[in-house]
């Protein structure tokens, strides 16, 4: 999400600092800032916008010192802004924090320091965490942070300095990425390898709850509890683009990988301590609002469209208020009937989308409130929506969109527990066990991604088909909208999804000798009559890969060619699995047929003109 890159040597780290973050520009970001320690003491310039504003304005005012933090941000607590940009102090000016994660805690620890007499500037999280260093430090900058990280909860990466020790750099790593680079006489921090692979080979890769205390002649590794540790030093012999793509041959396989994190970190400090509801204080609805509401219109385009339509499901199956799905493109020339009870969710992954930014603002001219879901803090669809739900996917930087669907999926399924919770619709016990089924979900993520080579072997072979189909029902069907479009846009095979009880009402006159067919079941009320399309199908010569639950498999292997199976989770929850092998399928044909799969002819990552 954020980079993060800190200095401590003999040489002079600003330009150090700004050339790290630099090699972290792919990761995306709005704001960037830098701290020296400087004769004068810790200095801070930061800024909104580019590193080019940075430059700009430390042009004619260099920070001038040999050790140094470093930081990118992509807004999540707070629009951007200069006084929202990292570093942060403390009111002394004498501790600066840089921090990647989210600190779910931060507004009771906030309170907390403000009865205090703490004055805070920004509207950040990371402000509480200079905050806390500060009122716990006695003279051991290293206690200090272990004491005030165990006030916090979240995740965080997190580099620090003091003015009180201008020889020390701290770094500590809990369920947010940071590294430690060794040189001669140096030492660094980053949140990923480019930043530092100019300066040195050597790394030291943190663990959750270790951390790092850096000089220029040492590295000190130790538990956030304080026990010392040691590790063997990592040598990179990755090239530059490979580091920036985690040693993944494209970005879109690094994030198709980055799914279980993404849903960990949109889940992240919005379900209760005790997994038994949903907490959004983002929203400014009330529950009287909530329970006025009384129809839905989700409008979005391609695959944002494709996560509206299991949205559709999630609030009629949990709300059970109707909902209609809708082209953001189509949308405003349709003349829709809209009234103040109406709910407008727009999705958009840039939240610049002008078809559905549009659609916000017919919306709101007549009368409705709208909730954005999006990934980008400050984005047009976030400034102007009256509600925002931010997804914590991260930035995506391949053009077909993997971790951003399944992210707008999971904010989904916690907007609608929120409103059933809210509303009566669902009790306190059926929440939890959605809850519990949902925290699974990252673990499950990851066993299907370790199966990737069966999916790379059905793709090759497709790749020499020239057209095939998807089809499901109920939320299969919208999974398998979201599998046919990823495969057009980075193959450039033609596909189609269908439901797959519309078959017999034409489709099936398409169905030839080998046409590949890819059937989703996971459905359980609909797995006989999915079987059943299924055979019609293959009476016509169909090739079928079937996507099956856990258990199934013995029984659907007698009706189908091949089979994936997903692990078991709730019905409701199985397009955040489904679609795994979905994304892997056209990664893999893409890749097979030659295609740049990062950036498919004729397509943009973002939409900004209709």
């Amino acid at each position: 999400m954020c980079g993060i890159v800190g200095y401590i040597g003999y040489r002079e780290s600003q330009p150090i600092l700004i050339e790290g973050l630099k090699k972290l520009e792919y990761r995306g970001y709005d704001s960037a800032g830098i701290a020296v320690q400087t004769e004068q003491g810790l200095e801070v310039t930061k800024t909104v916008g580019r590193l080019a504003n940075l430059e700009s304005r430390l042009s004619g005012d260099p920070l001038r010192g040999t050790v140094g933090i470093g930081h990118t941000r992509w807004a999540t607590h707070g629009k951007p802004s200069d006084v929202n940009s990292h570093p942060h102090t403390d009111n002394s000016l004498k501790f600066s924090v840089v921090h990647n994660g989210i600190i779910e805690n931060y507004l009771e620890l906030k309170e907390e320091l403000v009865q205090a007499g703490h004055r805070f500037l920004s509207e950040t999280d990371t402000e509480v965490i200079s905050h806390l260093i500060s009122v716990e430090y006695d003279g051991d900058i290293v206690k200090a942070v272990q004491r005030a990280v165990k006030k916090m909860r979240g995740a965080f990466a997190l580099g620090v300095l003091t003015e009180y020790e201008p020889d020390r750099l701290v770094a500590v790593r809990y369920a947010s990425p940071l590294i430690i680079g060794v040189g001669d006489g140096e030492k660094y921090i980053a949140s990923d390898i480019p930043a530092i692979l100019e300066h040195t080979r050597d790394i030291y890769i943190l663990n959750d709850g270790e951390m790092a205390v850096l000089t220029r002649d040492a590295v000190e590794l130790l538990t956030i509890e304080g026990n010392f540790i040691s590790k063997e030093i990592f040598h990179v012999d990755w090239d530059l683009m490979t580091a920036e793509k985690a040693g993944f041959d494209h970005f879109m396989l690094k994030e198709i990988h980055e799914q279980p994190k993404a849903y960990r970190d949109t889940m992240l400090g919005r379900i209760s301590d005790d997994g038994r509801s949903v907490e959004l204080s983002e929203l400014k609805m009330t529950a009287e609002q909530l329970k006025g509401i009384n129809r839905v219109h989700i409008v979005a385009c391609g695959t944002a469209l494709h996560a509206g339509l299991v949205g559709k499901n999630v609030i009629e199956s949990l709300v059970r208020v109707p909902v209609e799905t809708d082209v953001a493109s189509e949308y405003r020339y349709r003349s829709p009937i809209i009234t103040p009870d109406t709910l407008v969710i727009v999705v958009s992954q840039s939240g610049e989308t002008a078809d559905t930014l549009a659609a916000l603002r017919e919306a709101q001219r007549c009368g409705a409130r709208v909730l954005a879901i999006t990934n980008v803090v400050g984005s047009s669809v976030a400034r102007e929506a009256d509600d925002v739900i931010i997804t914590l996917a991260g930035p995506e930087i391949a053009v077909a969109s993997t971790k951003a669907y399944s992210s707008q999926l999971i904010a989904f399924f916690l907007f609608g527990l929120y409103w059933a919770q809210t509303v009566g619709t669902r009790d306190e016990a059926a929440v939890a066990q959605v809850l519990a089924a949902m925290q699974s979900l990252p673990e499950q993520v990851e066993k299907l991604l370790a199966q990737a080579e069966v999916i790379k072997e059905v793709a090759e072979s497709i790749s020499h088909h020239s057209s095939l189909f998807f089809i499901g029902r109920g939320v299969d069907y919208a999974v398998a909208m979201e599998g046919s479009l990823k495969l057009k846009e980075i193959s450039y095979i033609h596909s189609e999804a269908y439901a797959a009880g519309e078959l017999k009402h034409g489709t099936l006159a398409l169905i030839e000798e080998g046409t590949p067919v890819i059937a989703l079941l996971t459905q359980e009320d609909l797995y006989e009559k999915m079987l059943s399309n299924i055979k019609e199908t293959k009476a016509r010569g169909a090739h079928v890969l079937g996507i099956v639950n856990e258990g199934q498999e013995q029984e659907v292997a007698k009706s189908v060619d091949r089979q994936f199976a997903i692990p078991r989770t709730l019905p409701l929850l199985t397009p955040a699995l489904s679609v795994i092998p979905l994304q892997l399928l056209s990664y893999y044909a893409s890749l097979a047929l030659g295609h740049d799969v990062d950036k498919p002819r004729n397509l943009a990552k973002s939409v900004t003109v209709e």
